[in-house]
Order: structure tokens, then sequence, then C-alpha cells
């Protein structure tokens, strides 16, 4: 069952709460409730959820060969 929520926030908030909406195809009440079971999730506390973005690049590097010491080479070349 759905049930009313009224909220009251800036009018800013609201605006470019409706453009990130429009963006991302959905409706400013569905990314409040997104929001709200982040927020009630089990991991909730525990640290802090991963966005949609880094949920999509996990496992990404899963098979890949590099490794710590190729990481620290590449940092190496760039900061010097």
């Amino acid at each position: 069952m759905q049930t009313k929520l009224t909220l009251r926030l800036e009018d800013q908030l609201i605006e470019q709460a409706k453009v990130y909406a429009a963006q991302t195809g959905k409706s400013v009440s569905q990314l409040v409730a997104e929001y709200f079971k982040l927020l009630t999730s089990p991991r909730a506390g525990t640290d802090s959820p991963a966005t949609p973005r880094a949920q999509s690049l996990r496992g990404l590097l899963r098979d890949s060969t590099c490794d710590e010491k190729d990481y620290k080479k590449y940092l190496e070349g760039k900061h010097h």
C-alpha cells in the first residue's frame, strides 16, 4: 500500500531534485523511496551504501592481471 507523504523543502532543492529525477528517468517520489530504502537497509550504519554507479563497477576487474605493484608503479610514474 502506498501512502502520500508531504515534505517541506527549500524551493531550490526541489528544483534540483526534479532535474536530477528527469536526468535519471525517475520521479522524485522514486528517488525519495530509494533513499529511504538505503537508510533502512540492514547495511545502513555499517558503512556508506554504494551508489548505483559504484555498484555497477563491482567485479569489473575480477579477471584483471593487475596487482598492487602495478598500481604503485602507475602512481610513481604519474607523480614524477
